[in-house]
């Protein structure tokens, strides 16, 4: 894990890395050939004008202007509206142009070449070439670069620029999905000064212009008079209030302090809509919560323990409970039902301990004694969910020992550490990005240690393979071994909850994946 680093150079946090990842990789269609410009018409018509006020958890004092240190929420929503990237994510999750106006690639999806749109300017009257956009991208790649991106960029060989309109990416090796790790936030496209980018200015072609910054508190926005997208951009001006504390955030928007909010308690949902004035958005399946069992250790080495567990823990008791239905049951592979190749044929996996019983008879055992290291650092609830789960396993002749870790150090010294422990993964996605990110064998979060030879070959295959039918096949044998031979239990997936006042609406279509619709909240909504 030496190559992943935080914006000092030291080595990146698990929690901080999934964070980007989520705006790395998103649900979505195959890879686009030859795009034509598309996807920005709205399903009602949006109204000019007007102030939009957000209150977001997910400011960082440490906030700056550098691409590659954005980190969370109050960052990649305020500087999604300032810059624009080569791809876009639409409301149906779908890669389509955006600064590129076009793109294709080789038959083995290893070189990828890019149009650049023509006649966009910069805020700063300059026109983007291909130029900016190489040295945006060189930006993350350098060798002392501590970017985020760079883990993205990972598989990137060269990047050239044979002519003004035109960017070629060449990849160590094929990838049907390249497009959207090109719609990454990291990689917003900046003006190339000297041998690398002038990201000190704040210059970028997206709708808005940035008026003042205060890291992790404050960003005040205005609309760019010319911006090249002529049905976007619709408030006037934009104020982003970082707020930490959920029940401050909840507070400003019943008191008007702010039209948005995200990160919304799920116990607090129920007193919110009983305000008419108020909206919950909910984007399903954002993430999902994972009982992970180290494979290389003496209590989880036999599959058939690993089986006994996963049958013996009620996946609906925990979402109604835990989650208070926003979300949806897991079936221990990390694919969500709303991304394109979920396995529907796969059977749900039900609460059994008589079948948990079963496998542990086969492992040769009468009971299992075994502990559970548990930790709000994974997610709020996580140690609920843990007991709910000893609760379960009871019946099963498993006596499971819920031990409570401090959030502080819990990433460093617990997890991958301990042979059963509480994690989570944003499963906001494409399905080579999550199984490449925590189930491949020599993946950096790879928490249960798991090495599957048949997975591996296919997760290879996968990801080169433009014939759709046989990608789906390839991805659906791979939900089945993570559901009967991983080391993963995925109990829930959960929906990412955030609200909105009525002074505030959008096209009826939010993004399936991240929050806030697609972090593009300032882009795409207008006041009602």
């Amino acid at each position: 894990m030496n190559n992943i680093v935080d914006r000092s150079g030291k080595p990146f946090s698990r929690r901080n890395f999934l964070k980007l990842s989520a705006a790395a990789g998103v649900v979505g269609a195959g890879a686009a050939m030859g795009l034509p410009a598309a996807g920005w018409a709205a399903t009602s018509q949006p109204k000019k004008g007007g102030t939009l006020k957000l209150g977001l958890a997910g400011g960082n004092t440490t906030d700056s202007y550098d691409p590659g240190t954005w980190s969370d929420t109050f960052t990649f929503v305020g500087f999604s509206a300032v810059y624009n990237t080569l791809v876009e994510i639409d409301v149906d999750g779908r890669a389509i142009p955006e600064l590129a106006e076009s793109w294709s690639y080789s038959p083995d999806a290893r070189i990828w070449t890019f149009k650049i749109r023509p006649g966009v300017e910069f805020h700063n009257g300059k026109t983007l070439t291909a130029a900016d956009v190489l040295a945006s991208i060189n930006h993350h790649l350098r060798t002392d670069s501590t970017s985020a991106a760079k883990t993205v960029l990972s598989e990137v060989q060269t990047v050239r620029s044979p002519d003004p309109s035109t960017v070629v990416i060449e990849l160590k090796a094929g990838n049907a999905d390249f497009a959207y790790i090109m719609a990454d936030y990291h990689l917003a496209i900046m003006p190339a000064q000297g041998d690398g980018i002038d990201w000190q200015a704040g210059v970028g072609t997206g709708g808005y212009v940035i008026k003042s910054f205060e890291p992790g508190v404050r960003m005040v926005l205005e609309r760019n008079p010319n911006y090249w997208k002529p049905d976007r951009a619709h408030f006037d001006r934009a104020e982003l209030l970082g707020i930490t504390d959920g029940a401050a955030r909840v507070n400003a928007l019943v008191t008007g302090e702010v039209d948005v909010i995200n990160k919304v308690d799920v116990k607090t949902i129920a007193l919110l809509k009983r305000n008419p004035r108020l909206v919950i958005e909910e984007t399903k399946g954002a993430q999902h919560f994972t009982f992970p069992m180290l494979v290389n250790s003496a209590e989880f080495k036999d599959n058939n323990v690993r089986l006994a567990m996963k049958h013996s823990i009620d996946r609906e008791a925990i979402l109604d409970k835990i989650l208070r239905g926003y979300g949806s049951v897991g079936n221990d592979h990390p694919i969500q039902p709303g991304n394109r190749y979920f396995n529907q044929a796969l059977a749900q996996r039900p609460y059994d301990p008589e079948k948990g019983r079963f496998y542990l008879r086969k492992a040769g055992l009468d009971n299992l004694r075994i502990k559970l290291h548990a930790s709000e650092a994974a997610y709020t609830g996580a140690v609920d969910a843990s007991v709910m789960f000893k609760e379960h396993a009871r019946s099963a002749g498993i006596d499971i020992d819920v031990v409570r870790e401090p959030a502080d150090g819990f990433w460093s010294s617990v997890w991958m550490r301990q042979p059963l422990t509480t994690s989570f993964f944003y499963s906001s996605l494409t399905a080579d990005r999550m199984f490449s990110l925590g189930y491949a064998k020599a993946a950096a979060w790879n928490e249960t240690y798991w090495a599957n030879e048949r997975f591996n070959r296919l997760l290879t295959q996968a990801r080169g393979e433009l014939d759709d039918g046989l990608r789906r096949e390839m991805y659906n044998e791979m939900q089945q071994l993570c559901c009967d031979d991983g080391g993963s239990i995925i109990p829930v997936f959960a929906s990412s909850v955030a609200a909105r006042s009525t002074r505030v609406t959008h096209g009826g279509t939010t993004a399936p994946f991240g929050e806030l619709d697609g972090l593009r909240v300032i882009e795409r909504w207008w006041q009602a």
